[in-house]
């Protein structure tokens, strides 16, 4: 049984969607005025694994992760460069999609972005200024958190305190000091959108609200990111869809926790702030995620040169023992009946207890850090029975467990031997071929494209939005 913990009430829970087989996961995904940072990655590799692990479960996963491509700090770097917002931002997603790649993140169903979405924020908007808990003034629109009686619930601070500590600035105009911004008016040199209430843009919170809504629907099972972001983000989130949905938002709301760099927060001003880029061209962009998900989601987690080093050690004796156990099977001739002896039963017994161990930990709040403990126990197994005997027939055994343990968590995408699959890229590439035979009205070749996919068990599904594939 799986079980995740939930933010919102502090305990772990039964994993139970809101539709059977089916779940609906969004991710905040980064503001794109800048590479990733080595903190950014923490998520998109948690929440992948997570993903994967529900995808192992048999659960078909629509997983949303948006772009925030309007943003003071991409005015900013749009300004100091003298180039368009867009022109920033198109390069940045780019970019970050590459380091997703390379990181073995398995590409979203959707990444939406702010600027394709803003009919959906003004529509969201419009609807929270109906039912009166949101208000307009000057060309500004605020939601009215004294008409929303469960604000405080996910990071359950009470209102009346945080009003108390709250400072007022420059939107002296609100009602209450707690009250947030869903939209503001331009300023000079700013880009901008048309709007009942004037030219201006959205406020940061109610993007994903609106996008969240048009990709996933009113409801969705897991809502997940930083835990930096429970409050004010998340927290307005909720506010601002349920006021508008008359629904609950999230089922579970998941949190990583934060990456320190050598014991401090990192920090521009402290000098210790590293881009995923660096050190993933330093240690692996593996060794990364490997570092990753050694450690739980949950926990706090420290970044140094040493323990990457001791990751790229860790994750290497997976590697040889991966490279061994191939080499053995190479070199290993079929015995006449490929029989088993008492022994070999006992060890194939023990691969199973492994298994079996794995899959509690990982239904035990996707506890990858004890996972990877049982892959390495599952490998020093294999390490001496490669030593100590030849049955190809066991040594497959302990090839196919392995590899199917390994790819659970994502973690070896180099030397894995998968000849009935196709990479993402090549999926891609053959889906945009069809699409292309599809314009042009030859149907035949479109069909055989997709009768090409589905004989390498991969599934398509054209969408409004686009094709969507999944692995099958």
């Amino acid at each position: 049984m799986l079980k995740v913990y939930n933010t919102l009430t502090k305990q772990k829970e039964e994993f139970i969607p809101l539709a059977p087989n089916k779940v609906k996961m969004y991710v905040c995904g980064p503001t794109v005025y800048n590479l990733i940072h080595i903190g950014n990655a923490r998520p998109i590799i948690v929440f992948d694994a997570v993903r994967r692990y529900l995808l192992v479960k048999g659960y078909e996963v629509n997983f949303v992760q948006n772009f925030t491509d309007v943003d003071d700090k991409i005015i900013k770097k749009a300004n100091e460069e003298n180039k368009d917002t867009m022109e920033i931002v198109n390069h940045y997603i780019e970019e970050t999609l590459k380091d997703m790649h390379n990181l073995n993140v398995l590409p979203a169903t959707a990444n939406p972005r702010v600027t394709n979405e803003m009919t959906e924020i003004i529509k969201m908007i419009e609807t929270l200024i109906q039912k009166e808990t949101a208000y307009h003034i000057n060309g500004s629109v605020f939601f009215d958190t004294q008409n929303f009686k469960d604000y405080g619930k996910l990071s359950k601070k009470v209102l009346e305190e945080l009003e108390a500590g709250a400072r007022i600035e420059v939107d002296n105009i609100k009602k209450n000091p707690m009250d947030f911004v869903l939209w503001k008016p331009k300023k000079e040199g700013e880009p901008y959108w048309e709007s009942p209430w004037g030219q201006g843009r959205p406020g940061w919170h109610i993007e994903c609200s609106a996008m969240s809504k048009k990709y996933l629907g009113e409801q969705i099972d897991i809502h997940a990111g930083g835990e930096d972001l429970i409050f004010p983000h998340h927290e307005n989130e909720i506010a601002q869809s349920e006021a508008a949905n008359g629904k609950n938002f999230a089922t579970y709301w998941m949190h990583n926790s934060f990456l320190n760099i050598d014991n401090k927060k990192m920090s521009k001003s402290l000098g210790n702030f590293m881009l995923l880029r660096d050190v993933g061209e330093a240690f692996g962009y593996d060794t990364v995620r490997f570092f990753m998900l050694a450690a739980h989601y949950r926990s706090p987690l420290n970044f140094s040169d040493t323990l990457m080093e001791s990751a790229k050690a860790g994750l290497l004796r997976i590697k040889n023992c991966l490279d061994d156990l191939n080499f053995a099977i190479k070199n290993t001739e079929n015995s006449p009946i490929d029989q088993i002896d008492q022994s070999e039963e006992l060890l194939i017994s023990q691969i199973e207890i492994y298994k079996t161990r794995f899959y509690d930990a990982m239904d035990d709040d996707f506890n990858t850090a004890d996972a990877i403990s049982i892959i390495f126990e599952l490998v020093k197994m294999t390490n001496t029975y490669i030593k100590n005997g030849r049955n190809k027939k066991l040594l497959l055994i302990f090839k196919e467990n392995l590899y199917n343990l390994i790819d659970i968590l994502g973690l070896i995408y180099e030397t894995q031997e998968k000849q009935d699959s196709l990479s993402d890229e090549k999926i891609l590439k053959l889906i945009e071929k069809r699409a292309i035979a599809k314009k042009e009205k030859d149907f035949q070749k479109a069909d055989e494209i997709r009768a090409f996919l589905e004989s390498n068990n991969i599934q398509i599904k054209d969408t409004r939005e686009g094709v969507q594939f999944k692995r099958v």
